[in-house]
């Protein structure tokens, strides 16, 4: 039964998006909200009174929008995940709403560049990685395509880490995003939930003689609420962003306090607070992992209590939760979501038990991001239990239920009972986050195709088996607001120019570019486009890095995590052969190259830590080496974040996507690399293979192993000794690795990388990769020599990129997983 409510309706005279509407708010945000006077402000003034009248703008459409949706009771998607890469907001926000232009005319008549002020704005430290970038790519899409979606996370205060280079290694420091305050977010102090840790379940009986529980002497902590307003590409919709931060249910002790212990008084309050403080606590220790997974539980059941708050101001009965409500698993992170709803269901709104799984099992997809076994997230049963008593007792509820059934389908198959169980027993007991995502979810999907497939043959043989309907796939995709139009101003108003704009919000638009392949006049422009981008990048190397790099060299552009499966070693083994070949051939014409890193090792991963420090050893060696003669550079760019990667993707020539084939689920940087005309170098792994099927087998570059030959040389023994031994160039570049070449003041520093990958038995097989990867840069070096052929091949790139769009693939989610139509366009 559907509840009504009163409202009382208002409406306020619009804002303007003309230059004079604007300049008159700029001067009140100024004077009334930051509390300056022109005359004395600073550029920090200024970007804060900019922040605020362009977020007065977002928030006209913000209250229009979730008034329609309680209006007409959409169904609203919830997005979990422990993060949201948005980079910086402002310059997002201007391009969405549409009135960019009339801000910079602004600007300029009170002497202000927008440039300058945008440079002011950190990015939103709310993740590490593509799985952040990748769900704000998302949000974007559903705002853009007029879909209730609501992102849901933590609010960290300080970012995984800003990284800098010291001596050529990764150091982390704080990353204190929020010094200045954050003008995007409303603070919502009255939007306030309760978490629970530890305790003690107590059972008891109800009047008709049924089991109920009840959770006591549990911890307590506040979750507060802060909204950020998410917009559509021009159509009026802002969808919102709500991230949890953790408040001590008591401020101090005052017992404590008039004692004179301070530091005792506000023990509880600081303990309580850490929940939010930082992004991914280092998990290497016993407090580290405790502290993550209470993170995980605390924004889960934060949010599911507001999703329940809200559902049931329109609704009385939970029949109706899964057509009103889509929760996505953002990876196996938010998967204690599954137990949450069971228990909030079962203990506070006390529905029995088969209608309570039916609800939660509609309610839940799951999103898997891994086919590594070692990365699918457990927690041992003995601080699973202590820390969520109530949860552990559902989820082996949930799985005597569960193996109840798999055994009714395969009675006396044991085996398959201990591989499906979502407690794993071998060793100390601990709970499989991901069998307990799928189990409890509708749909699982992969990101990818092969990944998909992959995941129906690999990590969840038995529940493909069982379950052969539920995995799906969906390939990533990323906007094209941000990684194109954003991204890249230059080569968007060429497009434009040819077939217009609408590609901005149809990237399959794109198609259109490809006759301009053919006309030399046209491609043309699209190299002297890519060459602007690439005398801006070396501008900033040189001002931020003092290296000077040039632009007319091939940009050869590696951009990820920093981790084994994706293989920068494998382009350091490239980079010290090309090395050796400029230093025995001093006669050589090889095309020079600048060659870019950029990307961070988790604080506690030694060897990720070692390749970072062997890639700035290598650089100091080469960029110094007056033999090299400018044919060779190699450049680590610190702290690659989204702004960063806003800086380098336009200016890429080469896109590295070189991972194990059968590693990388899906991969987002070859999609935007590849959008903005780079050509891609890489394995038959992750997108890498829909890529080369939109672009064509002629216009990437593919080269080594298969999944199915890279699972044959693991079942035939594979032996990296026999390639060190086999290929004189190989065995070089490693000696000079192991034996100090570019670390001559501790020549032992680099052999534990030696060591990987030849005594312990190369489990990437880069070695095996080695010839053929070679090989195929030699091919970029021949194709690269043909500038007209090379810019021919980036015209066709960019072209047939338009599958790769998010808008793409959240319309498949809302099809095939949400059940939810899209609304289409609205006017702004």
């Amino acid at each position: 039964m559907k509840k009504t409510t009163k409202t009382t309706s208002f409406s306020t005279e619009p804002l303007g998006l003309d230059a004079i509407a604007i300049k008159q708010s700029l001067a009140n945000r100024l004077t009334f909200s930051v509390g300056k006077d022109p005359r004395t402000a600073t550029d920090r003034d200024w970007f804060n009174a900019l922040s605020y009248t362009v977020r007065d703008r977002l928030i006209e459409r913000w209250m229009e929008t979730m008034r329609s949706y309680y209006q007409e009771d959409s169904k609203r998607v919830y997005y979990f995940s422990l993060e949201f890469l948005i980079g910086r907001v402002l310059i997002n926000s201007l391009n969405n709403v549409g009135f960019y232009d009339e801000c910079v005319k602004s600007l300029e008549e009170f002497g202000l560049d927008i440039e300058d002020l945008r440079e002011l704005e950190p990015d939103a430290a709310l993740g590490n990685g593509g799985l952040g970038r990748l769900a704000a790519c998302f949000l974007d899409s559903m705002a853009s395509i007029g879909i209730p979606g609501y992102g849901c996370g933590i609010r960290y205060e300080y970012g995984m880490f800003h990284q800098r280079i010291e001596d050529g290694r990764q150091v982390e420091h704080p990353d204190n995003w929020l010094r200045y305050g954050n003008s995007w977010e409303f603070p919502r102090p009255e939007v306030l939930f309760p978490v629970s840790f530890y305790g003690h379940v107590v059972d008891y009986k109800d009047s008709k003689g049924n089991t109920l529980h009840h959770w006591e002497d549990a911890e307590e902590v506040m979750a507060m609420a802060y909204d950020t307003p998410v917009p559509g590409y021009r159509n009026g919709t802002v969808n919102n962003m709500r991230l949890w931060s953790a408040k001590a249910s008591r401020d101090f002790n005052l017992k404590y306090f008039n004692e004179g212990n301070y530091i005792k008084a506000v023990e509880d309050k600081n303990d309580s607070e850490n929940l939010s403080k930082v992004l991914y606590p280092d998990d290497s220790t016993e407090m580290g992992r405790e502290l993550r997974l209470k993170q995980q539980y605390f924004f889960v059941s934060a949010s599911l209590q507001d999703i329940i708050f809200r559902f049931h101001k329109h609704h009385n009965s939970f029949d109706t939760l899964p057509d009103k409500v889509a929760i996505q698993l953002n990876d196996t992170h938010p998967s204690i979501a599954v137990p949450e709803l069971m228990r909030l269901l079962l203990d506070t709104y006390h529905l029995g038990w088969n209608k309570a799984w039916s609800i939660t099992q509609r309610t839940f997809s799951y999103t898997n991001h891994t086919l590594m076994p070692e990365a699918l997230e457990t927690w041992p049963l003995s601080m699973f239990g202590t820390i969520l008593p109530r949860h552990l007792q559902i989820i082996y509820e949930i799985n005597h239920r569960f193996l109840k059934d798999v055994m009714h389908q395969h009675p006396g198959d044991c085996d398959l009972l201990r591989r499906m169980s979502i407690i794993d027993e071998t060793g100390e007991k601990k709970v499989r986050m991901a069998h307990l995502a799928f189990v409890g979810s509708h749909k699982v999907n992969g990101v990818a195709r092969i990944h998909t497939e992959l995941m129906k043959t690999t990590i969840f043989v038995d529940f493909h088996r069982f379950f052969p309907d539920r995995i799906i796939n969906m390939t990533n995709g990323v906007t094209p607001r941000l990684w194109l139009q954003q991204a890249n101003p230059l080569l968007s108003k060429v497009i434009n120019s040819h077939i217009g704009d609408k590609w901005v919000t149809d990237l399959t638009q794109l198609k259109k570019l490809i006759p301009l392949a053919d006309n030399a006049k046209c491609r043309k422009q699209f190299r002297e486009v890519k060459h602007a981008n690439k005398v801006r990048l070396a501008s900033l190397i040189k001002q931020h890095m003092d290296i000077e790099v040039n632009p007319h060299s091939l940009f050869d552009v590696q951009i990820k995590r920093i981790h084994e499966y994706k293989r920068q070693l494998l382009n350091i083994l490239h980079i010290i052969t090309r090395y050796n070949r400029i230093r025995h051939n001093p006669d050589s014409d090889m095309v020079p190259r600048t060659i870019i890193f950029g990307g961070k090792a988790a604080p506690g991963y030694a060897l990720a830590k070692l390749i970072i420090k062997l890639i700035n050893d290598v650089a100091d060696i080469i960029n110094n080496d007056p033999a090299v003669r400018g044919l060779l550079k190699v450049v680590f760019i610190p702290n690659y974040d989204v702004s960063t990667a806003l800086d380098i993707i336009p200016a890429a020539d080469l896109s590295e996507q070189i991972s194990t084939a059968g590693t990388e689920a899906s991969g987002t940087s070859n999609m935007k690399l590849a959008l903005n005309g780079a050509l891609t170098i890489g394995t038959m792994d992750g997108a890498n293979v829909e890529i080369c099927e939109e672009v064509g087998k002629d216009n990437i570059f593919i080269f080594g192993l298969n999944t199915e030959e890279v699972a044959e040389r693991y079942n035939q023994g594979y032996q990296p000794w026999d390639y060190y031994h086999g290929n004189h160039e190989l065995k070089a570049v490693l000696d000079m690795i192991s034996n100090g070449f570019f670390s001559p003041e501790e020549p032992s520093r680099f052999r534990p990388i030696m060591d990987n990958l030849t005594t312990h038995g190369d489990h990437y097989l880069l070695l095996a990769d080695y010839d053929a990867y070679i090989s195929c840069q030699q091919n970029v070096d021949v194709l690269y020599r043909d500038t007209d052929e090379w810019s021919r091949k980036t015209i066709i790139n960019i072209a047939n990129m338009g599958k790769f769009s998010s808008d793409r693939t959240i319309q498949q989610y809302a099809s095939e997983i949400w059940g939810i139509k899209t609304a289409g366009p609205q006017k702004g």
